[in-house]
């Protein structure tokens, strides 16, 4: 696999040839400021921004950057306007571009992210909750990045950072230990979730006792109480089982051994304090 050099970035190189050629040294090195044009494939305003380094007539500078592009096998060149460069690739050069890169297995795209390690943190819904809009616009852009940036060479480590804790499930868990009707192992499906959990709320707002019950629950919950727990790990059982059939069906690179759940951070904590030892998460 090698990489292939771009249009663009051989226009670059001829425009930086040409003004090492025609430039003192120490402005030879400048930038050749070449941008898409619609006169022309690339423009350069190289000329214009030397001219006042160099003493030198901006429209004068890009006749000598021009006579210095004209001996260029990439580049076809025109002078224009106060001393613009409108610049047309060869078709030549063009179809080699095309060519090279259809004759490699990368495309010709290069590995510039090689030996680099990048975190994508990305989709994050909560348990017990449909995904919502913001969380598929998330999952969809998150996901290009970890494709692109894996293509160019880069170690990634893709976290899907599920909400599982805190005050909503002590609502919803009490909820469901007060109505025996509502059978975890019958009622498997998201969206049964999704309106026991709105129930739940409404119920903690409208109840002043039930709210004190569900913040015990969530006592109970991060003190590790073993019918908390298994209530909870089904919970979370029902909405990742959901979760992973919808990237599934777009395709999403996500699976289960990516989940960064805020509930690692309550085990991590009660580890620590635990211990004699401090230690990070």
């Amino acid at each position: 696999m090698s990489e292939v050099l771009g249009a663009k970035a051989q226009v670059d190189a001829a425009v930086a040839e040409a003004m090492a050629r025609a430039l003192p040294r120490e402005l030879a090195a400048g930038d050749p400021l070449v941008r898409r044009s619609d006169r022309a494939d690339f423009q350069s305003n190289a000329a214009l921004a030397l001219a006042k380094a160099t003493g030198v007539p901006p429209r004068e500078l890009g006749q000598s950057l021009l006579a210095a592009l004209k001996a260029d096998d990439v580049v076809h060149a025109e002078l224009s306007g106060p001393g613009f460069l409108n610049i047309t690739v060869k078709d030549e050069v063009l179809w080699q571009v095309v060519a090279a890169r259809l004759a490699d297995d990368h495309l010709g795209v290069g590995t510039p992210a090689q030996n680099t390690r990048i975190l994508v943190d990305y989709s994050g819904p909560n348990i017990a909750k449909q995904l919502h809009v913001g969380h598929i616009r998330s999952t969809v852009i998150g996901d290009a990045l970890v494709r692109v940036l894996t293509y160019v060479g880069a170690d990634l480590i893709k976290a899907n950072h599920l909400g599982d804790w805190g005050t909503s499930f002590g609502k919803l868990i009490q909820y469901l230990d007060e109505h025996a009707e509502f059978s975890l192992e019958s009622n498997d499906d998201l969206d049964v979730l999704d309106e026991l959990y709105k129930a739940a709320q409404r119920q903690f707002v409208a109840d002043p006792e039930f709210a004190l019950r569900s913040r015990a629950r969530v006592v109970a919950l991060q003190s590790g109480d073993p019918a908390t727990l298994t209530t909870w790990r089904k919970l979370v059982e029902v909405s990742t089982n959901a979760f992973q059939a919808i990237y599934q069906r777009l395709g999403i690179l996500l699976t289960p051994e990516d989940a960064a759940a805020e509930s690692f951070y309550n085990q991590c904590w009660t580890s620590s304090w635990r211990s004699s030892t401090p230690r990070a998460c």
